[in-house]
């Protein structure tokens, strides 16, 4: 029996897996986020679970972490996102393509030209992730000599958002008529040119491409901060977050679809998608010792780089066999990350090498069990509302991967509350999203 709320489930992707020792676990391909016949396959397979997206995250820099870490690393090395999604889409048929890109560091002109363009090579499966690029050394690849302050990269986020959006709305759906006989291409009547000038953007537009299918791709977010959410509220469909555990997502859930509410727009046309790192075994103690094995191939080294990362302040020269330092001071980087990190911490009463270990594999909220007692908890945020699906995190690949869709998506569909067929051919239509109206044009 089809249950009415549905599950919905995306993969998050790049790199393959966000554990530092997914690469080193036996029988995983250690090539795995860069190798794009691996990558294609574990995007067939998605696929056919039925997955609703593909997502890609990205980075404008080498993560700023010491050598001495980063040479343990496996995503030092990973394929641009939209020339990999371009390849992916001609490779598959409904499974949706989610592709980051920053606001800080790029163009609105670039963005709106690129997802568009992934959209009508894709017949309407693009995504874009609004991100503000939190890391610091990402601004040294494109001309300045420090980061852009944390408030200042939302209020560039929010008017990049319409400037993109304004040009995707460049053309009227039924602009390109295309009459031989008349030799008229297109109707310049259909043709907006945008002349937006704002307070951090001048662009004058139109876009040179036609209308995307889905009118505009599927906005996704991930900021959790306050200006985060807000930005989320006021522009997000899909929300990428990290709530630690289900009070965290409920909290999370009815903060961000308050604030639509409050703006007046419809809660159920944003789906809050937080990462969820699975591990399945046969048992919970099989499962959980599968998690020990791969946590126990991080390095020191990688772990404590992982951890400086997560608080945006070096803790290398901290006491490893004692607790965190109260007194770390605020930085301009994350600052939703630095807030977990000192919770984490104080919450169970962890050293810094406990802490450094968790956050050199992974951190964030786990599911580690059976199909069924994962299905479970699943079941259990869809129906109180933590979260409308989850952005699953694979351990290690293929068989991290293998084990979510062979074992855990059919006992999901069993219970009626996961898709057996796509809904349609676009990602709106898998997500139940309404196509928008173009601002310019009511055809």
């Amino acid at each position: 029996m089809t249950r009415s709320r549905q599950l919905r489930l995306g993969a998050f992707m790049r790199p393959v897996s966000l554990h530092t020792g997914a690469w080193r676990y036996p029988g995983s391909y250690p090539d795995a986020n860069f190798n794009f016949a691996h990558i294609k396959s574990f995007a067939q397979k998605l696929e056919a679970a039925k997955f609703d997206a593909f997502f890609m995250a990205d980075h404008l820099a080498v993560l700023n972490m010491p050598v001495e870490a980063l040479k343990r690393s496996h995503t030092v090395t990973s394929f641009e996102p939209f020339t990999l999604l371009s390849a992916l889409a001609a490779v598959t048929e409904r499974i949706g393509l989610a592709a980051t890109a920053s606001t800080t560091f790029d163009e609105p002109y670039h963005v709106a030209r690129r997802f568009a363009s992934l959209d009508h090579i894709s017949n309407g499966r693009a995504a874009w992730n609004i991100v503000t690029t939190s890391n610091p050394d990402a601004a040294l690849n494109f001309g300045l000599d420090e980061h852009v302050e944390h408030g200042e990269r939302y209020k560039r986020a929010r008017e990049f958002y319409d400037v993109v959006t304004g040009l995707w709305d460049s053309f009227a759906d039924n602009a390109f008529i295309r009459d031989r006989e008349s030799g008229i291409y297109f109707d310049p009547e259909k043709m907006h040119v945008l002349n937006h000038k704002g307070d951090e953007l001048s662009v004058r537009g139109p876009l040179n491409i036609a209308r995307p299918v889905q009118g505009w791709p599927v906005i996704v977010q991930a900021g959790q901060s306050d200006p985060g959410r807000q930005l989320a509220a006021e522009t997000a469909e899909v929300v990428f977050c990290s709530p630690r555990d289900l009070d965290g997502g409920k909290a999370l859930y009815a903060d961000i679809k308050g604030r639509m509410q409050a703006i007046g727009r419809n809660p159920d046309h944003l789906k809050m998608l937080p990462a969820a790192f699975v591990v399945i075994g046969d048992s919970i103690e099989e499962a959980r010792t599968k998690r020990l094995s791969l946590d126990s191939l991080v390095h020191y080294d990688s772990a404590i780089a992982s951890l400086s990362i997560a608080l945006g302040h070096d803790a290398s020269a901290f006491d490893p066999d004692a607790a965190l330092p109260k007194d770390i001071p605020e930085t301009n980087a994350s600052k939703t990350g630095r807030a977990q990190v000192i919770k984490l911490a104080q919450e169970e009463n962890l050293t810094v090498r406990q802490l450094a270990q968790r956050y050199g594999g992974y951190s964030g909220l786990a599911f580690v069990g059976t199909p069924r007692s994962i299905a479970d908890e699943m079941e259990r945020w869809l129906d109180e509302e933590g979260s409308d699906g989850f952005n699953v995190v694979f351990p290690y690949l293929p068989q991290g991967l293998d084990d979510v869709t062979t074992r855990l998506v059919p006992e999901l569909q069993r219970r009626g509350i996961f898709r057996n067929e796509y809904e349609g051919m676009t990602l709106r239509e898998h997500l139940g999203l309404p196509r928008p109206k173009n601002r310019f044009f009511s055809d």
